[in-house]
């Protein structure tokens, strides 16, 4: 089975435009506070990640380009709500610029990096699952941070 590149296109801009909405609903202090002793991560680090991912993973592992990120330090980030919307932005179009370069090809399915991925598969379908996986079980947990912060 195939998955087209319009399909996988329409899945991650639904994921980024679902970190926009939990933006939407704090201000530049709330989106760089962490739960108190939840020992997790705040919006703010979580948006910067998923905007160095994404990309990341089409760039590197799926089409064998150098592609460069300090993963520790997105996690740790801090931004205003303005600039995470112009990331969030700027990542969906180069992500998309990237899933169209994917489908073409050529790919990379022997790169290393795909080890990280589950199972023995390291098919592109399975680089595409990973991305999307990663994408949702972020945007859930920023949700459920936006939560925690709400109700302090």
């Amino acid at each position: 089975m195939h998955i087209a590149a319009t399909t996988i296109d329409l899945y991650i801009r639904h994921a980024f435009d679902g970190m926009h909405r939990v933006l939407d609903r704090l201000d530049d202090e709330s989106v760089n506070a962490k739960p108190n002793e939840w020992g997790t991560n705040s919006v703010a680090g979580l948006v910067v990640h998923c905007c160095e991912l994404a990309p990341s993973w089409f760039e590197m592992p799926g089409l064998g380009r150098d592609s460069s990120r300090d993963r520790e330090a997105e996690f740790t980030s801090t931004a205003t709500i303005a600039e995470l919307h112009a990331r969030i932005d700027d990542a969906t179009e180069r992500t998309s610029t990237l899933v169209a370069e994917f489908d073409t090809g050529p790919t990379t399915p022997g790169h290393e990096f795909r080890a990280f991925m589950p199972g023995d598969d390291r098919s592109d379908g399975a680089l595409v699952l990973h991305v999307l996986e990663e994408l949702y079980q972020h945007l859930g947990h920023m949700e459920v941070t936006a939560d925690a912060i709400e109700k302090r």
